[in-house]
């Protein structure tokens, strides 16, 4: 009886809402976890633990079954790693790619993905590689760049692997092979479609008119492909840069979000069904909301998202601005258990209410900044609030109940 009593008192504890790729469950910026603090002590939520040894890089995290997956330029090579995101312990690492280098930081750029028993992660350099998941064992590998015959960007290869179903979704930025669909199982090619140079973004999963769909922020154009066959749908140029694109598409329904900086803007599109496919059209253009590095999240029909360095909210079917605060400066924002989470690029971090009438923090504080900008998107994971400057990550407990 006893026995019993446990586990059914153990089945009502809820299981820890996991962040297996870049922007979680959804690649939308949200977090499903709820029960968590609605305002930190004043120095900062409790810190339990830190590590200073994931090396060089931007990348951000990935968290399933009790591992934290991200990347570092350690000792000269490109290295997948893996912690006990309990403990902060290291389970293993492999190192997976040349050393990358570059003036505005060094190293891998690009999140794991987690799928199952395998991560996926691409480095700087374009190779990417599929490991197993609880061994560090690797799968399979390819260079993407020497394989499809692309060039690498200004400032590394930044994306993060889609996984959908039995594929694996890459910008390769080749000709004939901008965009390619491999086979998650051992690398080799589905389909490759298009000949845009690669951008900084990562492909989000669509459907409109009965079609499953890719949607791409290349280095040239928004575009969307057909899942089955890769054949282009749509593509939209007005939002590209000759600089930069990089931040992630963010879907609701019918509607594509799309935005970049470098003095671009951002603009709505509604995708319809047109000849047997799917076109789209302008809902609106607008320079009011200019992602740099950084990708809005929407909540309840609002964005919240940094417009160059000044974060804004802006009415998503109308472009409408309702408020923009200069907050805790240029830098990322998530969403979670009803509220904002905000991370400077200077090292303050903030909490703030996810609303429209106006910018309404409620904490912060500061963790400080090493010799380039803390640009990593931090993670909510377990309860916890993970937060990396280059080589150091710092978990933070911030459960309402403690």
């Amino acid at each position: 009886m006893r026995t019993l009593l446990a586990c059914c008192l153990l089945s009502t504890i809820p299981l820890a809402a996991e962040w297996h790729q870049w922007r979680g469950p959804d690649r939308d910026g949200h977090s499903t976890e709820t029960g968590l603090l609605k305002q930190w002590p004043e120095d900062g939520p409790k810190q339990l633990w830190q590590v200073k040894s994931l090396g060089e890089g931007y990348a951000s995290y990935s968290v399933a079954d009790g591992r934290l997956f991200t990347q570092g330029q350690v000792d000269g090579r490109q290295t997948l790693v893996a912690l006990d995101v309990e403990t902060g312990r290291t389970l293993w690492t492999l190192a997976h790619g040349d050393s990358y280098s570059n003036n505005r930081g060094n190293g891998p750029r690009g999140t794991p993905t987690v799928d199952g028993e395998r991560v996926y992660a691409l480095g700087g350099d374009g190779n990417l590689v599929c490991v197993d998941a609880a061994t560090g064992k690797s799968v399979w590998q390819v260079n993407l760049l020497k394989e499809y015959g692309g060039s690498n960007i200004n400032w590394g290869i930044s994306e993060s692997p889609l996984i959908d179903g039995e594929k694996i979704i890459v910008n390769a930025g080749g000709p004939g092979a901008s965009v390619v669909a491999l086979n998650k199982a051992d690398g080799s090619l589905i389909w490759k479609s298009e000949s845009d140079e690669a951008g900084y973004s990562s492909a989000v999963i669509a459907e409109a008119g009965g079609i499953r769909m890719y949607i791409v922020l290349t280095g040239e154009a928004a575009i969307a492909l057909r899942a089955d066959n890769g054949k282009l749908l749509w593509r939209y140029e007005q939002v590209s840069n000759q600089t930069a694109n990089i931040a992630t598409p963010i879907v609701d329904g019918d509607l594509v979000f799309v935005s970049t900086d470098y003095g671009t803007g951002c603009a709505l599109l509604r995708m319809k069904p047109s000849n047997g496919g799917v076109a789209v059209e302008e809902v609106y253009f607008s320079r009011d909301m200019r992602n740099h590095y950084s990708s809005s999240v929407l909540v309840d029909g609002y964005l919240y998202g940094f417009s160059s360095r000044i974060l804004t909210c802006m009415k998503l079917e109308t472009g409408e601005v309702m408020w923009q605060d200069r907050s805790v400066g240029k830098g990322q924002v998530i969403f979670a258990d009803g509220l904002l989470y905000l991370q400077s690029e200077d090292g303050t971090v903030g909490l703030a209410q996810a609303t429209p009438e106006a910018y309404k923090e409620i904490s912060r504080f500061d963790i400080g900044r090493g010799n380039y900008p803390t640009w990593t998107l931090p993670v909510i994971a377990g309860g916890r609030l993970l937060i990396r400057d280059q080589q150091m990550l710092t978990a933070y407990d911030i459960r309402a109940n403690q």
